[in-house]
């Protein structure tokens, strides 16, 4: 067959203009005032406000969503992993004491599917809008015979500002600095290749079966729970200067992530039990034998975030997330003399 025009190849150049044009409002609708030109430049124009900072630092992210995109797709919901990877990312540079100034976007397919396109980007706008964040600019890439059919890629960048006096480093955690847990609503965008093969291949089970361990909903339905933003949370205590650091719990749990924070010579002991564990990683580490340590290395396990504050600064914070709502949980402490290690107790059994 002879092919005269770039979509008998494959490739369809009206699809993808017609998917960005549904998606130009969602995408505007996360304009910041920095935010110079349009949709559709070949780069993103920002002025950014550094006014208020003494001396601006910038701080980049990028990352993806991994495997939760296959149950998206098999599940149909393509809603709401854009708006995880925004919150991942926004997460990443939080932890350092940033606040996000724009986003880009990248989705790669092997078809274009205006409406799906369409539903990624509305999903990563939302995220965007709600943590005061531009959408810059992005790429819809279509690349036949490189994804099968009906399966997508989405990828983010992310850039925020922090003052070079409040970088959070963890240099400032400190012997006795409590850990304080935000609670996740589950996977967040982490261990999800082992998830899917416990409920898939272990037990049998399809995305859209119900399981009343999990409160009669879906499994497809709970592996697809958000991935929370916890810069409105963070906001109040990084202005009265009451984080003294925080670790990003993702892929590598607890083991692998709060030590990136730590300073040398301090180890911090988590306490299991301290929180309530969402039902999800019961079944996982049940059913898959997944053993406690493993368990929590590579899933959150229902803490979202660790932030280490000061003793004689717990009730203040406390307060300031009890006004505004915010849940959290005392998980654990900073202990002097040992080598940025992480112990996870058990919880005593009853």
């Amino acid at each position: 067959m002879k092919i005269s025009r770039y979509a008998d190849a494959g490739v369809d150049i009206d699809a993808k203009a017609a998917a960005l044009a549904r998606a130009k409002k969602a995408i505007r609708s996360t304009f910041t005032p920095g935010v110079l030109g349009d949709v559709g430049g070949f780069g993103g124009l920002f002025q950014p406000d550094f006014s208020k900072y003494r001396e601006p630092v910038l701080v980049g992210s990028t990352d993806g969503v991994g495997t939760k995109l296959k149950v998206a797709i098999d599940m149909g919901r393509h809603d709401t992993c854009g708006a995880d990877l925004v919150n991942h990312c926004v997460n990443d540079i939080l932890v350092q004491g940033a606040r996000p100034l724009f986003f880009l976007d990248y989705i790669a397919t092997g078809k274009v599917e205006p409406g799906v396109i369409e539903a990624v980007i509305e999903g990563i706008a939302r995220a965007c809008r709600e943590s005061g964040i531009a959408l810059l600019g992005g790429e819809t890439a279509e690349m036949p015979g490189f994804y099968a059919a009906g399966e997508y890629d989405v990828a983010g960048t992310i850039v925020g500002v922090v003052d070079r006096a409040k970088i959070l480093d963890g240099s400032r955690i400190a012997a006795g600095d409590v850990a304080v847990g935000l609670p996740s609503v589950g996977l967040q965008t982490n261990g999800y290749t082992l998830a899917r093969k416990v409920f898939f291949d272990t037990m049998g089970h399809g995305p859209k079966d119900k399981l009343a361990e999990l409160g009669g909903r879906a499994i497809g339905d709970v592996l697809l729970d958000p991935h929370l933003a916890y810069l409105n949370a963070m906001e109040p205590l990084l202005d009265a200067d009451l984080a003294h650091g925080m670790a990003h719990l993702t892929g590598g749990g607890f083991y692998d992530n709060i030590p990136r924070v730590l300073p040398e010579g301090l180890d911090v002991v988590v306490k299991s039990g301290a929180w309530p564990v969402p039902p999800v990683f019961e079944v996982i580490g049940r059913e898959g034998a997944v053993s406690f340590e493993e368990m929590h290395r590579v899933f959150n396990m229902g803490v979202g975030l660790v932030v280490f504050v000061a003793p004689a600064d717990l009730a203040r914070v406390g307060q300031i997330w009890k006004d505004m709502g915010q849940r959290w949980f005392a998980i654990g402490n900073v202990k002097a003399g040992g080598s940025r290690r992480v112990v996870v107790e058990p919880a005593p059994q009853a």
